[in-house]
């Protein structure tokens, strides 16, 4: 289960972030995990669960964006998204492709609560 893996350096980056902001509370964590990762987000919102228990993060909302994979044809140019199984160009049917999205793992945004001073 890798969704441990990832979550857990997903809090460390978010708790060290909310410490040094001076917050009190983790309100909400926003991320983008590409289909490619092959990450499950079932398995990432448990992993979350787990990860948060007795933290300042306690109790705070995950949104979870999945990224579509997207590819651009390098021999026709043509731009699609796909699965992660069939990234054949569905223009000219060509095998010479770049993955553009689809393999993205970030924090887009942390909310936090911070004390009134």
């Amino acid at each position: 289960m890798h969704e441990l893996g990832i979550m857990t350096g997903v809090m460390e980056a978010v708790e060290k972030s909310a410490v040094q902001a001076g917050a009190t509370k983790v309100l909400k964590v926003t991320l983008s995990i590409g289909e490619m990762t092959e990450a499950i987000e079932d398995s990432l919102r448990f992993a979350f669960e787990v990860l948060t228990e007795g933290t300042i993060s306690e109790g705070a909302e995950l949104e979870i964006n999945m990224v579509t994979p997207r590819s651009l044809c390098l021999d026709c140019g043509a731009e699609y998204e796909h699965d992660r199984f069939h990234m054949v160009c569905p223009e000219c049917g060509g095998y010479n492709t770049k993955l553009l999205a689809g393999r993205e793992m970030q924090i887009d945004s942390i909310e936090v609560d911070l004390p009134d001073d």
